[in-house]
């Protein structure tokens, strides 16, 4: 399969700790310039979060911000507003700082089912406990990023869009450990199948703009991932600890999706790891699966472990550095620069 970006390339995850949404578009775009992407800066606040972002895409579904979370209720209000007008203004901020750009472009937005388990349902209670609430909010949300993928390729018409779908929910999701409204029970796991349709919903609405699914949780179910359509996994390596684990990334690997290893620290670590010793990890990845660091360079994507919300702005900075010099590195080790 060939794919949009490059071999051996480098992206971030979303999340920056920063306010101006200016800055923080001339940053990614300046520091990942092979790969960069839609900027999230949830320390603006309330709505410029994941949730609030992927929820303001909904289509004929509302929602509003209650003491517990967002809520979907009956029609649009204040919170709902902020949150489109905060995507509006970094949309705005991307396209100047974009100008003329030719090449693969990512935006995240938060998958169905962590979005289903962050969102409460009218009456209470979170939405993914509630089966047609499920499929309500993945339809809804499959139409909304699909205008908004399109909106992306207008602003920046010489960008290859690629959707990145959040989900650090889908594990607990599958498993069965959501925490019920009182925090003493768990609500009833969602079965895989019903899982692989809810995500292969929005990958279908979009068409053929390649999706790739992130998640940072621990024991990522890849095969969701691959049965939903997407084109590839982004994880925390250090994550993959069971032969488990590896066998089904293996199998899936094989099957033909890409993995973008998250090997670089998304906090400052007392002594910063080098890119030749990154790419040492990502080479070591590919052989615990059975592969060809050569031949999987096309698949392969550096980036931080997972954003960058809660680093201090210069780590940041410096994070985005590091995956490029570390895709670099990686080239150089797999004989493919």
């Amino acid at each position: 399969m060939d794919f949009v970006w490059g071999p051996a390339t480098a992206t971030g995850i979303g999340s920056l700790p920063l306010d101006d949404r200016d800055e923080a578009a001339r940053i990614v775009v300046g520091e990942l310039p092979d790969f960069p992407h839609l900027p999230e800066l949830p320390g603006r606040g309330a709505g410029a979060d994941m949730i609030g972002r992927a929820a303001s895409l909904l289509v004929d579904l509302h929602v509003d911000l209650q003491p517990s979370g967002w809520r979907l209720v009956d029609r649009q209000g204040a919170d709902e507003r902020r949150a489109a007008s905060f995507l509006g203004a970094d949309l705005d901020a991307l396209e100047i700082a974009a100008f003329g750009y030719e090449g693969p472009l990512k935006v995240q937005v938060a998958g169905p089912l962590t979005l289903a388990a962050s969102v409460e349902l009218n009456r209470g209670g979170p939405a993914v406990s509630d089966a047609g609430a499920r499929r309500d909010l993945a339809a809804s949300l499959a139409e909304g990023i699909a205008g908004f993928v399109a909106d992306v390729a207008r602003r920046v018409p010489g960008g290859s869009v690629v959707l990145q779908l959040d989900e650090p929910s889908l594990p607990a999701v599958l498993a069965g450990s959501i925490p019920t409204v009182s925090g003493f029970g768990r609500l009833r796991a969602v079965d895989t199948p019903e899982a692989s349709a809810l995500v292969g919903a929005v990958v279908s609405a979009v068409g053929d703009v390649p999706v790739v699914v992130h998640c940072c949780a621990p024991a990522v179910p890849v095969d969701v991932v691959r049965s939903a359509g997407a084109v590839g996994v982004s994880l925390d390596v250090a994550l993959l600890t069971s032969s488990k684990e590896l066998d089904a990334l293996a199998t899936a690997v094989d099957a033909g999706l890409a993995v973008w290893p998250g090997v670089v620290p998304s906090l400052r670590p007392s002594t910063p790891p080098a890119d030749r010793e990154l790419a040492q990890r990502i080479v070591g990845l590919w052989r615990r699966l059975d592969q060809d660091p050569a031949a999987m360079a096309a698949r392969t994507v550096v980036t931080p472990s997972c954003g960058l919300a809660g680093a201090d702005p210069a780590w940041a900075r410096r994070a985005y550095t590091l995956a490029r010099t570390t895709a670099r590195a990686f080239a150089e080790l797999a004989g493919t620069s």
